[in-house]
């Protein structure tokens, strides 16, 4: 059993439309906090998205999924699981972007990493656009390059934008593996589907060995095979997991940049997460959730819901 200071607050002392809220209703222990390194799982904020190439607005994403995740309870209807029972888990507080120069957000982002890894904390991470993976893994892959499974409708590999734009939410996994953060033979990419500029991003990912798993394999195997082999291809080595929630497919999840039609459903979205168990994770981040094209709120909720299950994969180990 955990401390009772990092679980979180229950609806039945406050209502969930009651309070500050912070991501599940965990405690704000901020890296200035005197319990800062008790903690297991940090759930981290990045409100960011100068990589955005098209309809902006993902650096709202943290306040909505913080607010949203007041609806999450303590424990996992199927699995049984209450993560907070099984870990110290606490809200880390929000990385604070400069919003006009993305070098200086990128490096205050890996410095503010670079603290919670030597604390030992695995982070949770709600963005933000895509480009925030980015510099989250120059912090937690500086000693060895990650695995990575990553759902998503886009690759993020493409080498650059415009006139030669390096740094955009298309370009992360591109520079990850340039950078050596990533094993590209140990990265699976699955969900990929939309119109394309061209082949460069699927050639780059045959050319280096990242397992590209499209939309159309996703749904003629089914999630539990599809996810079978992601385990087989990352190992028991560490590994980081990347959400994009245009993973999902529109009708579920409108509140999002770049929409791409022919997705999963809800169901599916989380059922991918429970067919994480026994991944070695260090880290993990859910993005692009755009508030401003979510009006119902139910894109944010689904986030916040994607997280709980990825959450409650990571203490697996904290059993």
């Amino acid at each position: 059993m955990t401390d009772s200071f990092f679980h979180p607050v229950s609806g039945f002392d406050l209502p969930r439309f009651a309070g500050v809220p912070t991501f599940m209703r965990l405690p704000l222990v901020t890296p200035e906090h005197p319990r800062f390194a008790e903690v297991d799982v940090g759930l981290i904020g990045v409100p960011w998205d100068s990589g955005t190439t098209n309809r902006p607005g993902p650096r709202h994403g943290p306040r909505q999924l913080r607010d949203a995740s007041t609806m999450i309870r303590a424990q996992h209807a199927t699995s049984g699981m209450r993560p907070f029972e099984a870990l110290n888990c606490a809200d880390l507080g929000d990385v604070g972007p400069n919003p006009a120069d993305i070098p200086d957000s990128m490096a205050r982002i890996t410095a503010f990493y670079d603290g919670v890894k030597a604390a030992g904390i695995r982070p949770l991470t709600a963005g933000g656009d895509h480009l925030t993976s980015l510099p989250v893994l120059r912090a937690l892959a500086k000693d060895a390059p990650l695995g990575m499974v990553h759902f998503d409708s886009h690759t993020d590999l493409f080498h650059s934008y415009f006139n030669g734009t390096m740094y955009t939410h298309g370009t992360p996994f591109r520079r990850a593996v340039e950078e050596g953060l990533l094993d590209p033979k140990r990265v699976v990419q699955i969900g990929i589907r939309g119109t394309m500029y061209d082949a460069e991003d699927r050639d780059f990912a045959a050319a280096n060995g990242i397992r590209l798993i499209l939309i159309e394999e996703f749904h003629a195997r089914g999630p539990e095979d599809v996810m079978a082999e992601a385990r087989e291809i990352v190992g028991t080595q560490p590994i980081y997991v990347s959400y994009d929630i245009d993973f999902v497919d529109p009708t579920f999840a409108p509140g999002t940049g770049t929409p791409e039609v022919g997705g999963p459903t809800s169901y599916q979205a989380l059922q991918v997460c429970r067919e994480l168990s026994g991944l070695n994770i260090v880290g993990a981040d859910m993005v692009e959730v755009s508030p401003p094209f979510d009006p119902s709120g139910g894109t944010a909720f689904l986030g916040v819901s994607i997280l709980f299950e990825i959450l409650c994969i990571m203490a697996e180990k904290g059993q």
